[in-house]
């Protein structure tokens, strides 16, 4: 955990991540949570509340050790992020409500993280830090995640310009540097990972088709519109893994509580490709002429 690599790398290249998120948020696009109240609601009520409570679930019937449940939960209690948006293009999903929810989440999980995780400490009772209850921790909780967003969404303001063209640039930068940081840890930390890998693929693996579905299916279910409905399902069901193993490594100073994320992180990409797929291939239907459906 002490190497330079993780402990400088990774909030680096979180940072760089949240501020290239900063540079494509406006103050519209929290304005814009007022038009679609339904989506907004029910997206967030499953991420704050339904997510958590199927995850502290799951890591009760998986029995796992202590510091590995606390990682599941602080998992769990991660916004979405960049990834969710890529994804909700790319099976054309309705981008405004991703990035608004984005938006929304990112600051919402400067309250929840430390709360849910903070919980699972107290539950499962790995080790005697309580992320959220030193004000030392919550301010760093805060510098990662909100004040390059804060940075980012400046530029934006003031020089759109200057915003629009580094956008595609800070974005490249961030998923180089994420890899090689990323890979760097897996290479410090392989012994530690592979002997935790058997019983964290299968939990991963749930927790995130869990997610995904009931980001997709609960929103349907309440007549939220098709394209709504991708949308949250990949806000919801593609956990911020980065930001869960910066504050595992970074802020309690854990490797092995950041297993959990860095396992979700890989195998992550794979599953909600596949759901994709799924719920592209149902929507079709319905983009045929209007009658199918109507974004609610």
């Amino acid at each position: 955990m002490g190497s330079a690599l993780t402990t400088i790398g990774l909030p680096v290249a979180l940072g760089i991540i949240m501020l290239g998120l900063g540079l494509s948020l406006t103050l519209a696009d929290f304005a814009r949570v007022l038009k679609q109240p339904k989506a907004v609601i029910i997206a967030l009520l499953c991420q704050l509340i339904l997510l958590p409570a199927i995850c502290f679930g799951l890591v009760l019937a998986f029995q796992l050790p202590p510091v590995l449940a606390v990682g599941m939960m602080m998992l769990a209690a991660s916004p979405g992020g960049t990834t969710a948006n890529l994804y909700s293009h790319l099976f054309r999903g309705d981008i405004a409500l991703n990035i608004s929810l984005t938006a929304v989440n990112s600051v919402i999980a400067v309250i929840t993280l430390p709360l849910i995780t903070n919980f699972a400490i107290a539950y499962f009772q790995p080790f005697d830090d309580r992320l959220g209850l030193q004000w030392s921790k919550t301010l760093e909780v805060f510098a990662i995640v909100l004040l390059p967003v804060a940075l980012g969404m400046l530029i934006r303001r003031f020089r759109p310009r200057f915003a629009d063209g580094m956008d595609k640039p800070v974005r490249i930068a961030s998923v180089i540097i994420l890899i090689v940081v990323i890979a760097g840890a897996v290479a410090s930390n392989w012994s530690l990972l592979v002997s935790n890998v058997a019983q964290l693929a299968l939990i991963t693996v749930l927790f995130c088709l869990i997610s995904l579905a009931i980001g997709f299916l609960v929103p349907r279910a309440l007549r939220v519109g098709r394209r709504q409905a991708i949308a949250t399902s990949f806000e919801i069901g593609i956990h911020n893994a980065t930001l869960a193993i910066v504050i595992a490594q970074s802020v309690l100073g854990s490797t092995e509580l950041s297993l959990p994320a860095a396992v979700y992180g890989v195998l992550m990409f794979f599953i909600a490709f596949g759901f994709g797929f799924l719920i592209r291939d149902r929507s079709a239907a319905a983009t045929l002429p209007a009658k199918g459906d109507v974004d609610a």
